[in-house]
């Protein structure tokens, strides 16, 4: 039985800088379709190029973006990377496998974060599992506008290898993206009635900091590791305080 068709997916808005590594390491797929949303730095040319079909698509969030991606698609089975990750080459490997007789409709792969340099190898950077590879006869991405996810209703196969997050922001770049989307977060979690207090504030900074920093070994990963997960520890405060100032605004008379 030879290996079913894979399409590579991904999303693109001025990734110039590294969609030519993403573009290569998934050259291994049937086809690749890249979906973009006006980039104006060479982007869309870049990957026509190098053999990608480009698809041209307003900005609808991330979880619809990366829906109507994988709409685009020609095969059921799709991969789906964002346009700064990477597949290694034991990764590579290891989808080729599953393919050629998969077991089940998704299939979870270990994504290795870098912060600041360094590739984490605990906490929340690593393995950071991800459900990337799927027939979308049997799972979508969700409609969140950010933190979207794959939702499936299987249990996942779980690959071999990484899929390589390379991260080129210095520290200001992203507590900048990291604003953007706590403020996305909070919205979504007021417009689904999800209320916030001081409890929220005070101890899901303080759980996150335990859970991924102690007991799942972030203090390994040095000063990057730690200021990781004070980042997100930061993140989840912040999120909270936009929730409740929300909530207060619609009190207002």
């Amino acid at each position: 039985m030879p290996p079913v068709a894979l399409s590579a997916v991904i999303i693109t808005r001025n990734a110039s800088r590294h969609l030519p590594a993403c573009l290569e390491s998934v050259r291994f797929a049937d086809e690749t379709i890249v979906v973009d949303s006006g980039s104006t730095d060479g982007t869309a040319e870049l990957a026509a190029a190098r053999g990608a079909r480009v698809v041209q698509k307003e900005w609808l969030g991330y979880g619809p973006q990366k829906q109507f991606a994988v709409e685009q698609a020609r095969n059921d089975w799709v991969l789906c990377v964002d346009s700064d990750e990477r597949v290694s080459p034991e990764l590579k490997q290891s989808i080729e496998e599953a393919l050629g007789a998969p077991v089940a409709p998704v299939y979870r792969m270990a994504r290795r974060n870098q912060f600041l340099g360094r590739w984490l190898s605990h906490g929340e950077g690593y393995p950071d599992w991800s459900p990337r590879l799927f027939n979308r006869m049997n799972a979508r991405w969700s409609d969140d506008l950010v933190h979207e996810k794959v939702l499936y209703a299987v249990t996942p196969g779980t690959l071999k290898g990484d899929l390589m997050h390379e991260s080129y922001d210095d520290l200001g770049a992203y507590l900048e993206r990291q604003n953007r989307y706590t403020t996305l977060a909070a919205r979504r979690e007021f417009e689904r009635g999800r209320r916030a207090g001081v409890f929220h504030l005070v101890f899901s900074p303080l759980v996150r900091f335990v859970k991924f920093y102690v007991f799942r070994l972030g203090f390994l990963d040095g000063m990057p590791g730690l200021l990781h997960i004070l980042t997100g520890c930061m993140n989840s405060c912040v999120k909270y305080a936009k929730l409740i100032e929300l909530q207060r605004n619609e009190s207002r008379p």
